[in-house]
């Protein structure tokens, strides 16, 4: 506090009232801070928040969240900065919230509104006046070529154009760039491997960026309060499951459902937690973040997603999960007799009833080894992390048990087991009772992870 200007008002000179309000509001953040130091945020927000005049009090506040230890992804939308490019043009062509397509002359409008924000924004987090929240601030905001995107295609008998849709985020070179303090902002566009550019939606950038991440929280700040209960006031909490009934029931607003649809997404797809925030309210993205109810609506995953142990009950849909893999060679064929014989190895994952994804320790205590098999996620949730959550679970189940060492044999995923620590070894390098049973005429590779 000494720091301060001598002008500047303290809690400590403020009446008694004031300064009681203020440390109690300030030991009740204190676990909010706690919990979500070094943790991700990603942030997206509209042309329209720029347009409203919104973008330096968000800047001052996501300054806040960066200084206390928060990771931040900033993803920016430009619709209607690019629709006053394309209409000072006379070009007749408008963006609204669907999918449009995007000729050569709106990619032009496209490039020129996205660099025209990142400029603001970066200008936004370069203040560093005396007396105001960006005092001592010293931010870095780092953008690039982070995104690589694929072309809508022809849909429907239309060619979408530049109109693009993400295919891979570079999420190893974001984690980079937020490790040593930068500020990562991300513009609505994408480059193919043919170095074409593609317009994106911010609001699928950002979920990308998010699930790829596994991000803490996936924030939108948007022009509406969040979804509305019966009475009106705003649902600060929802159930995915809840949140696509309403949204099957066709109930909601046009930008709400839009918002909402892409926040169940991200949940599903591993991100913790989604929030519908109104940019309108003053320090709306602080009041969501540090205190308990929030002011917008927080999109959770609901409680039917479990990772437990397998029972005998769980054999028949244990052998749906590993026939297909059977049968195309890139398991050994096992039988029901085996699997209930080692259903007690089995972890699985469980969703509202339906297995979709297990995996098998197998110990070996005399030499401190045990063989991770049979790990298999549905390919209908793929890509969302399952696997890992599977890996980490096997992992902590083998270090429980005293294991040194953990190995894998496979013929198809090699490279996925290299990019999780494990190392190439050798039949010489199992245990013993598992060189015996080793199936030479498959030839599987074999994978250790020291523990």
């Amino acid at each position: 506090m000494h720091d301060l200007e001598p002008d500047t008002v303290s809690a400590l000179e403020a009446p008694e009232f004031a300064a009681a309000q203020f440390v109690r509001w300030f030991r009740e953040v204190a676990p909010y801070v706690h919990a979500f130091r070094g943790k991700t945020f990603v942030i997206g927000f509209g042309g329209e928040l720029v347009q409203a005049g919104a973008l330096n009090v968000l800047i001052q506040d996501l300054s806040l969240l960066s200084a206390l230890g928060i990771k931040l992804v900033l993803v920016h939308g430009s619709r209607p900065q690019v629709n006053e490019q394309l209409r000072l043009k006379g070009l007749d062509q408008q963006f609204g919230r669907g999918m449009s397509p995007t000729d050569a002359a709106a990619l032009e409008c496209a490039k020129e509104a996205a660099g025209e924000i990142r400029l603001d924004i970066e200008a936004a987090f370069s203040q560093g006046l005396p007396n105001t929240p960006m005092s001592h601030a010293h931010i870095r905001v780092l953008s690039g070529n982070f995104i690589t995107a694929r072309p809508a295609g022809v849909i429907d008998g239309v060619d979408y154009r530049h109109t693009g849709h993400v295919r891979k985020v570079d999420a190893d070179a974001l984690r980079f760039a937020m490790e040593r303090g930068a500020v990562v902002l991300l513009s609505p566009l994408g480059f193919s491997p043919t170095g074409d550019a593609f317009n994106l939606a911010m609001e699928e950038l950002a979920t990308s960026v998010a699930v790829a991440l596994r991000a803490e929280k996936l924030i939108f700040l948007t022009d509406t309060r969040g979804v509305l209960d019966a009475d009106g006031n705003v649902d600060t909490e929802l159930a995915r499951d809840d949140a696509d009934s309403l949204l099957a029931e066709g109930a909601l607003d046009e930008d709400t459902a839009f918002f909402l649809r892409y926040a169940s997404r991200a949940v599903k797809r591993g991100v913790a937690r989604a929030h519908l925030v109104p940019y309108a309210l003053d320090g709306s993205v602080m009041l969501e973040v540090f205190t308990h109810d929030g002011v917008g609506t927080m999109v959770v995953e609901d409680t039917l997603d479990d990772l437990r142990a397998a029972t005998v009950d769980d054999v028949g849909a244990i052998l749906q999960l590993i026939e297909p893999l059977e049968a195309d060679g890139t398991l050994v064929a096992r039988g029901r007799s085996v699997i209930e014989r080692d259903v007690e190895n089995f972890t699985v994952l469980e969703h509202d009833g339906v297995i979709y994804g297990c995996a098998a320790l197998h110990a070996y205590p005399g030499e401190q080894m045990a063989e991770m098999a049979c790990l298999i996620v549905h390919p209908e949730w793929q890509g969302a992390g399952e696997g890992e959550i599977l890996l980490r679970h096997i992992e902590s189940r083998a270090r429980a048990q005293g294991i040194k060492r953990l190995f894998v044999l496979t013929t198809r995923t090699s490279h996925w087991f290299l990019k999780r620590g494990f190392t190439q070894g050798g039949v010489a390098d199992l245990p013993r009772e598992r060189q015996a049973s080793y199936n030479r005429s498959r030839n599987s590779l074999i994978f250790i992870k020291r523990l």
